[in-house]
């Protein structure tokens, strides 16, 4: 343990804790102090004046990433006839319908995503115990409970993530690993910032965006002047 403490220590080092940084800047501190010996997921995280507690300062979303996520998400469809053959057509890595609802609720998770036509919701339903605490209900803000089925899956093999804001107003979001190019990581956090920023709930009062940071699995945080980021 001392070691990676050590690591850890002299990753934070390179950071000045004072400064924000652009995120040419921000991404590439990140990429040079991850401190684990995998290939780490870089993810930024938004602070957000916003309540939570209201309805009408929900955010909740997907956006596709220009470069993916270098991750290869994994994508359960619940669809029947017709739907099921496009579904799997498409790609999508398991098809079923009572059938991975009985296997769900005996344990098995082996997927990342979950993509429902809206006529299986109702059995999907059945699984919110324990698909909600996980974060893997499907959701029509988030693309996943559609009848087109095809473009549900290709865009989630693209590249695709989704975001919310949980309680205290933090969005967590990943934008690609330590081994992309820099370049790439800045156009996924763009991509990410955009909709963000465009996600304000008009009953938001003050400061929307309050912090900005990219982080690495494990790694320190790196301030973002929000401030001065420009998206086309």
């Amino acid at each position: 343990m001392a070691k990676k403490g050590k690591k850890l220590q002299d990753a934070v080092k390179l950071i000045d804790r004072a400064t924000l940084y652009s995120v040419e800047e921000a991404v590439a501190l990140a990429q040079k102090t991850s401190t684990v010996n995998f290939d780490a997921t870089v993810e930024v995280a938004f602070k957000l004046g916003i309540d939570t507690r209201k309805n009408d300062q929900q955010i909740r979303g997907a956006v596709v990433l220009p470069h993916g996520t270098g991750k290869t998400q994994k994508v359960l469809v619940f669809a029947k006839g017709e739907k099921a053959k496009e579904a799997e057509a498409a790609g999508a890595d398991y098809v079923g319908d009572s059938d991975m609802v009985n296997k769900i609720q005996q344990g098995w998770f082996d997927f990342d995503v979950i993509v429902a036509t809206p006529d299986m919701m109702g059995e999907v339903g059945k699984l919110g115990r324990v698909l909600g605490p996980k974060g893997l209900m499907p959701n029509p803000k988030t693309g996943t409970v559609t009848f087109d089925v095809t473009k549900a899956i290709e865009e989630i093999k693209a590249g695709k993530v989704e975001y919310r804001a949980e309680k205290a107003g933090i969005i967590h979001a990943p934008i690609g690993k330590v081994s992309f190019d820099t370049q790439k990581l800045v156009e996924n956090f763009l991509t990410v910032f955009e909709v963000v920023q465009k996600a304000k709930p008009a009953a938001a009062k003050g400061t929307y965006m309050k912090s900005v940071n990219v982080t690495t699995t494990m790694g320190p945080a790196v301030k973002v002047d929000a401030s001065n980021v420009t998206v086309k």
